[in-house]
C-alpha cells in the first residue's frame, strides 16, 4: 500500500488472508495524531462496476444470490482486479465482467468511459471500485451460461425510470450499484425527471 505524506505504517500484524482479502491491525501515525492509532483493516484488491447501457437507453442488471446478506438482489455487473497491470487492465476487467456476468458485450461501435472511483466502506476497509460506463452494449454473440461460483440466478434489462424506483423502493441496495447510479445523474448521463 503507498504511504500517502506525513502517514506513517509503524507496524502491521496480520490476522487472516486468502485470495480475496485479508485482515490486519495497523499502527498508523497520522497527519493530525502524533501518537500512532491501531485501527483492524480488511484489506481488498481493487474492482470495477461496469454499467451496462443499451442503445435504447437500457441497463443490464443481475440477480445474484449474496451468501453474507442472505438474499438475491439486482446489481450491476462487478468483479475484482487480480492484478494491476496499469489503466487499461480496470477497462478490460470491466469488459470480461460484462461478458461473464451479463451475456453481453460492447457493440462494435461501442465506447467504455472511465467515470472515477470510490471506496466501498473506508472505515474498515482499502477496497476501491472503478467505474466504467458501457455503450452501447449488445447480447454476445456466443451462448453464454453463467459460472456456477458467481450465483447469478438471473439477468435483465431496466430503463432508467424502473432503476431509480428500485432504489427508492429498496429493491437495489448495494454501493457499487447505488454509487455508480449516483455518478450516472452528477455526470448528466442519466435524467431523470423532476418529481
Amino acid at each position: 500500500m503507498e504511504e500517502h505524506e506525513n502517514w506513517t505504517t509503524i507496524s502491521s500484524d496480520a490476522h487472516f488472508a486468502d485470495d480475496h482479502l485479508s485482515v490486519v491491525t495497523e499502527r498508523v501515525r497520522t497527519p493530525h495524531r502524533t501518537d500512532a492509532h491501531a485501527w483492524t483493516i480488511v484489506r481488498r484488491k481493487s474492482a470495477v462496476v461496469v454499467a451496462a447501457m443499451t442503445a435504447e437507453g437500457n441497463f443490464v442488471l443481475i440477480q445474484q444470490e449474496r451468501i453474507p446478506i442472505r438474499t438475491a438482489i439486482w446489481e450491476m455487473a462487478a468483479g475484482q482486479v487480480d492484478q494491476l497491470c496499469g489503466f487499461g487492465s480496470f477497462r478490460d476487467v470491466a469488459l470480461r465482467e460484462l461478458r461473464e456476468e451479463t451475456g453481453y458485450e460492447l457493440a462494435p461501435d461501442g465506447e467504455t468511459i472511465f467515470l472515477g472511483d470510490f471506496f466501498s466502506s473506508p472505515g474498515f476497509t482499502d477496497e476501491r471500485e472503478f467505474l466504467f460506463l458501457a455503450r452501447p452494449v449488445q447480447r454476445a454473440v456466443q451462448p453464454h451460461t453463467y459460472v456456477d461460483a458467481e450465483m447469478i440466478l438471473e439477468c435483465r434489462e431496466f430503463s432508467p425510470a424502473q432503476i431509480t424506483a428500485m432504489i427508492a423502493d429498496d429493491i437495489i441496495r448495494d454501493a457499487n450499484t447505488l454509487s455508480m447510479w449516483a455518478r450516472l445523474i452528477a455526470k448528466g448521463i442519466i435524467q431523470l425527471p423532476a418529481r
